[in-house]
């Protein structure tokens, strides 16, 4: 009983748009967003690092089947004079660093840092429209448990009725104006009632569970949407898979901007040295076999042609992308104008089936009335009363899940079209 305490105090009564922000909050989508911003900010970090000089460090030991060597005649000449050639040695060293620094790119890493940020805007994007979803799930349960709610208060006063009517019979019964047999026929019917409730507690505490979980905090009820969500013809579309279209559209343009800055040339400079033999005085090391430092710094413009051959195909499939991207879009829009038109529909129809379930709501209590002063009178049996109870009672169930119906309906309706 104590573990229950913290659960019994928690438990509320959430309105519809309070069930929606907490299962929001509660679903774990919710925590793509930090992961995807973080990802996105470590990949423009990388790619922006691309400007910072590039150093490469070598160690490398070969040996050649040949090397250079002088002219036999100039060595003769050379040993005449006293000079040893021994010539340049076939195994050779070198401890080496390259430093790199781009100084111009044809705007390729600019590029690359507008696609990292727009992939991390598509991703929000999706993540937008996952969390988006959640909220016809929980407008199907909220509803479902109203629609209960209703249900459930409907059959109490049915019990009460019956109720009523069982003791006007038992003190009838006890006058000797009526029969056992119908005592016991609103009595079983009344334990059929209560076995109908039963079920319905059942249901409703069920779909209250899966709310509950959603939420992330026990529902101890919910309440019935007091202001109406007003229609109008032609009204925006405002849903989060608009958002999305439009981002890999972008997507879709930057990495086409990428395919040009790839076909430019790009330019840098750069330092290179070395420790090790040979150096770059080659005639002065065929006379000493000793290692040196060597250095060299200069400009370089490098321009890959490869990308031009594939150019044409990159740049076609980009646009396949961007068709069949548009072709979705066409599809949602006239899927959902479709659903808004349905929706729109049912939502009067609703409106209409009310009007006529409070008509018949007031006849049915009528004949159920008049039934029961015929019951007292002995003009009608047990039957026939509890036909009309049943009736009345079907009926006010047709009225109030009418309403609940419409109200899912123009709820749906707002699902729709997000506004």
């Amino acid at each position: 009983m104590l573990a229950l305490v913290p659960m019994m105090a928690e438990a509320q009564t959430l309105t519809l748009e309070q069930c929606q922000e907490q299962a929001r909050e509660n679903y774990p989508v919710i925590k793509r967003y930090d992961l995807i911003q973080q990802t996105t900010d470590f990949t423009v970090e990388n790619i922006q690092k691309g400007w910072l000089p590039q150093i490469s460090a070598l160690a490398q030991a070969t040996y050649q089947s040949d090397v250079a060597t002088l002219p036999s005649p100039l060595q003769n000449m050379l040993g005449q004079y006293g000079y040893d050639v021994k010539g340049l040695k076939k195994d050779q060293y070198r401890i080496a660093i390259d430093v790199n620094q781009t100084v111009w790119d044809g705007g390729l890493m600019k590029r690359q840092k507008e696609i990292a940020r727009l992939q991390g805007d598509v991703q929000t994007a999706q993540a937008d429209v996952d969390m988006y979803a959640i909220r016809q799930r929980v407008n199907d349960l909220y509803f479902g448990v109203l629609l209960l709610d209703e249900k459930i208060r409907l059959n109490g006063e049915l019990q009460s009725m019956l109720q009523s009517n069982l003791d006007k019979l038992s003190s009838m019964l006890k006058n000797g104006v009526a029969m056992k047999s119908d005592v016991n026929t609103v009595k079983a019917e009344k334990l059929r009632a209560e076995q109908q409730a039963t079920e319905l507690q059942t249901t409703r505490q069920s779909l209250v569970r899966v709310l509950s979980e959603f939420c992330g905090k026990e529902v101890s009820a919910v309440m019935k949407p007091n202001v109406l969500y007003s229609m109008s013809n032609g009204q925006s579309n405002n849903r989060p898979e608009l958002s999305l279209f439009d981002k890999q559209i972008s997507l879709a343009e930057a990495q086409e901007g990428k395919l040009k800055s790839k076909l430019m040339p790009r330019f840098s400079v750069f330092a290179q040295g070395y420790y090790g033999y040979p150096g770059y005085d080659m005639f002065h090391d065929m006379f000493h076999h000793t290692w040196s430092l060597n250095g060299m710094v200069g400009a370089r413009v490098v321009w890959n042609i490869d990308g031009v051959y594939r150019n044409k195909s990159d740049r076609a499939k980009l646009q396949t992308q961007r068709n069949l991207i548009e072709t979705g879009r066409e599809t949602f829009l006239f899927n959902n104008r479709l659903m808004e038109v349905q929706q729109t529909e049912g939502v009067e129809k609703y409106r209409r089936l009310m009007q006529e379930d409070d008509a018949i709501v007031n006849l049915r209590s009528e004949v159920r009335q008049s039934a029961e002063s015929k019951l007292q009178h002995g003009i009608i049996d047990t039957n026939n009363l509890l036909q009309e109870i049943t009736r009345e009672n079907q009926a006010r169930i047709d009225r109030q899940t009418h309403e609940v119906q419409m109200l899912k309906e123009m709820y749906d309706l707002k699902y729709t079209t997000n506004n």
